[in-house]
C-alpha cells in the first residue's frame, strides 16, 4: 500500500480507503448493500490486510447503521486505524435535525463517537454546504471539538470553492483550526472539480479524497451500452451521481477497455485518479471481498504517458470562461494550482468553420 500526507497536514492516509456506504441497507441504502457485522468484518479484513489505514463512513449512511457495524467490526482492531465520518444531511425531522450550526455539530459528533464506540473521530466531514448557518459558527464549532479531542483533523465535502474558501477565510481572522482536506466526486467521467476544486486543493493545501472514483460502479467494465449488470444498483434505480452524456461514458468505458487490455478497467481507472494533483486517497466500496481485492490492486498500477492521453482525450472538460482567456493571456505566469486544470488544455475556437 501507498501512504500520502492528508494535505499539508502530517498525517498519512492509504492511498484507497474502505467506504462504508454499504453496510447496514437501512432504506434505500438496501440498493447498494446491507452487510451485517459478519460480512463487513470479512471486508474489513481484506481492506486491513492490505494495508489499507482509513475507513469512511457518515452519521446518515443508513441512519447511523453502518457508524454501529464500523464500531462493532473495530471493537477489536488495530484502534491507530483511523476512522473518517461525516455530519450536516437531516437525520431526524426536528428542526435542528440538520446543518451545521454549533448544536447540531456537537450533537453529531458525540452521538457517531457513541455509535463508533471511539473517543474521537480522526477526520470529521462537513457533508454538505449550509448557506443558513453563520461561517463563523462552523468554524468555531469544529474548532471547539479539536481542542476538547472529540475530532483530530476535518474538512468539508460537496462544497463549491467560494464555499470552501470562506471557511478557510473564517478560521484564519478568528485564529481557528482549519480543514484539512475536502471529500468530493472527481472520476474520468466527472471532471468538473478541475475547473476550481483541484486548483483550491493544491493552492490551499487541502488533501482531496474522493467518493464514488467508480462512478457508482459504471467504470468497472460490467456495464455496457446495452444495459447495466444484473446485480448493480443501477439496475434497481439507483440514480447518483447523475449522467448527464451517455455516449460520452461509454466512450470513456470503451478507452478504459482498450488502456487495460488483459489488465482491470476498474483499476485502470483508479489509476488515472491517483496520478492528479492533490489526491490523497480514493474512497472505494464493495459488496464482496473479490471487488475489494481487485480495486486494492489500483496502488500496484502505473500507467504510461501515453495511456493517460489516451484516457484524457475522451474525458477531458472544455475550458469555460474565464478558463479559455486565462489559457490564452496568463499562461506565463500560472501557479502549480493554474496547472492542476491547464496542463495538456487547449482553447477550441472557429477553426476550420465555415459558414
Amino acid at each position: 500500500m501507498e501512504y500520502r500526507y492528508l494535505g499539508r497536514s502530517g498525517l498519512k492516509v492509504s492511498a484507497l480507503t474502505m467506504g462504508t456506504f454499504t453496510f447496514g441497507g437501512r432504506g434505500d441504502f438496501g440498493m447498494t448493500g446491507a452487510q451485517d457485522v459478519a460480512d463487513a468484518s470479512r471486508l474489513v479484513d481484506t481492506c486491513l490486510d492490505r494495508g489499507v489505514n482509513l475507513i469512511d463512513t457518515a452519521n446518515m449512511y443508513s441512519i447511523g447503521l453502518s457508524e454501529e457495524i464500523v464500531g462493532a467490526v473495530m471493537k477489536d482492531r488495530d484502534p491507530d486505524v483511523l476512522i473518517c465520518s461525516k455530519a450536516r444531511m437531516r437525520i431526524g425531522d426536528g428542526p435542528n435535525d440538520e446543518g451545521l450550526s454549533r448544536w447540531h455539530l456537537i450533537r453529531e459528533c458525540e452521538r457517531s463517537l457513541k455509535r463508533l464506540g471511539r473517543d474521537h473521530i480522526d477526520i470529521y466531514l462537513m457533508h454538505e454546504w449550509d448557506g443558513q448557518t453563520p461561517m463563523e459558527e462552523v468554524m468555531a464549532a469544529l474548532d471547539i471539538l479539536v481542542k476538547h479531542g472529540k475530532v483530530r483533523y476535518f474538512g468539508c465535502s460537496n462544497w463549491s470553492a467560494w464555499q470552501v474558501m470562506k471557511g478557510l477565510m473564517a478560521s484564519g481572522a478568528g485564529g481557528l483550526e482549519r480543514f484539512t482536506a475536502q471529500e468530493i466526486h472527481y472520476t474520468l467521467e466527472a471532471r468538473e472539480a478541475e475547473y476550481e476544486l483541484l486548483p483550491l486543493s493544491v493552492d490551499q493545501g487541502l488533501g482531496v479524497m474522493i467518493w464514488s472514483p467508480l462512478v457508482a460502479g459504471l467504470l468497472t467494465g460490467k456495464h455496457t451500452r446495452e444495459g447495466f449488470a444484473e446485480d448493480s444498483r443501477q439496475a434497481q434505480g439507483w440514480s447518483e451521481p447523475p449522467i448527464r452524456d451517455w455516449d460520452r461514458l461509454w466512450n470513456i468505458v470503451d478507452a478504459l477497455r482498450e488502456v487495460a487490455a488483459d489488465r482491470s478497467v476498474a483499476q485502470v481507472a483508479l489509476a488515472w485518479l491517483l496520478q492528479r494533483p492533490a489526491v490523497a486517497t480514493l474512497v472505494v466500496g464493495g459488496r464482496t471481498e473479490a471487488q475489494f481485492s481487485e480495486t486494492l490492486g489500483a496502488v500496484d498500477l502505473t500507467l504510461t504517458p501515453e495511456e493517460i492521453q489516451r484516457l484524457d482525450a475522451v474525458s477531458r472538460p472544455p475550458l469555460i470562461y474565464p478558463h479559455w482567456h486565462q489559457h490564452q493571456f496568463a499562461k506565463p505566469r500560472f501557479s502549480e494550482a493554474d496547472w492542476a486544470l491547464h496542463k495538456g488544455q487547449k482553447v477550441d475556437g472557429l477553426e476550420g468553420y465555415k459558414p
